[in-house]
């Protein structure tokens, strides 16, 4: 799934001094990045098929799509000024460009994790609550660590009834074949390779909190407000691919297998990781999730949870240090500082065929 960072103050520092947000302007070529996972494949079949030339070009302009292969890194960079746009969940696009001081637009909401990450105990018939008192191996501050904390909070545990164990996505695996390890939080394909251990229990993923875990297209909104022909390109270029890769036909199994193979695996595991994703190949549904009610109340979460575990800055007083807003003109936090915006308009014309 998606490669998690190491936050540290200096980074979101530099990262703030780095930024161009006052230095967008009118421009006909973008750059955009994207690492492996699932959700954002994609965007390597848009590349690759000349889906995302096509839209580029319908608009004047040209988007060069661009994978990277350290998440944390391909944010880094987007947050330093590299990129345009780029793939990230909702908790590291508050936690690293906005908590860095980047304003920053979901600009395309493209799923949500819905069995992807998990949380698996040694032992048959294995529940929850059986975590307390034991060592939890994760990599911390990630999505992981935040779906430990939601987990622990349905059966009235908490980060203090465990250990939290810092440990490499590149180890997690191993590290569950030894006896010292009792439990681990991790996402797909991960999870799928402990969970199919003899002897174990997943006792909690990512459907038990649908939509808190969600997959962006991430913009600078300095750059989004000054070209919308690029937002435009982006997301009609998007929804082409959902129709394609989502329709049960020839077409729709060559998208996938291409994707799978991108991503190195097969069908059979790409379509699995699909199936504990929830997608959404249509714009109209999309945008239904961008205006809900959850949303903002997700988001009020993570901040906590952000807040609590030093992600949002040294000097952060509290969990409304970084300003968030969301359609219908609700906002969350220091409305003086906006930096992370949930901005349906480019989807909803998606949806009306404006595009």
């Amino acid at each position: 799934m998606r490669k998690p960072r190491l936050h540290t103050v200096l980074a979101a520092g530099l990262a703030a001094l780095f930024s161009f947000d006052a230095a967008a302007e009118r421009k006909d070529h973008f750059d955009v990045c994207w690492t492996i996972y699932a959700g954002w494949m994609p965007w390597e079949y848009g590349a690759s098929r000349g889906i995302v030339d096509k839209w580029a070009k319908k608009y004047g302009i040209e988007i060069n799509v661009v994978q990277l292969n350290d998440y944390v890194e391909s944010i880094n960079q987007y947050t330093a000024g590299q990129f345009d746009g780029c793939s990230m969940t909702n908790m590291d696009a508050l936690t690293i460009p906005a908590a860095g001081g980047v304003d920053s637009t979901a600009l395309i909401v493209g799923d949500f994790s819905n069995g992807n990450d998990g949380i698996v105990i040694k032992g048959k018939d294995k529940t929850l609550a059986d975590l307390k008192g034991l060592p939890v191996n994760l990599v911390e501050l990630s999505v992981s660590h935040y779906l430990l904390a939601r987990g622990l909070e349905t059966v009235g545990l908490s980060e203090k009834d465990v250990k939290v164990v810092n440990t490499s996505d590149a180890d997690l695996v191993g590290a569950f074949a030894s006896q010292d390890v009792k439990a681990v939080t991790t996402w797909n394909p991960l999870l799928a390779e402990v969970a199919a251990t003899p002897g174990v229990s997943k006792v909690f993923d990512s459907s038990q909190i649908p939509g808190e875990i969600i997959d962006l297209m991430v913009v600078n909104s300095q750059t989004l407000k000054d070209n919308p022909d690029f937002g435009k390109a982006l997301t009609g270029a998007w929804y082409e691919i959902m129709t394609t890769m989502s329709a049960d036909t020839a077409e729709g199994k060559a998208a996938r297998e291409h994707m799978a193979k991108a991503s190195g695996t097969d069908l059979k595991s790409f379509e699995a990781q699909l199936a504990a994703t929830r997608m959404f190949y249509t714009a109209k549904d999309a945008v239904a999730f961008a205006i809900g009610a959850q949303l903002p109340e997700t988001m009020a979460k993570v901040a906590k949870f952000s807040f609590d575990h030093g992600l949002l800055g040294e000097g952060a007083p509290s969990t409304d240090a970084v300003g968030m807003s969301f359609a219908n003109g609700v906002t969350q936090g220091d409305k003086s500082n906006l930096k992370l915006r949930f901005e349906p308009k480019y989807m909803q014309m998606a949806a009306d065929g404006q595009l």
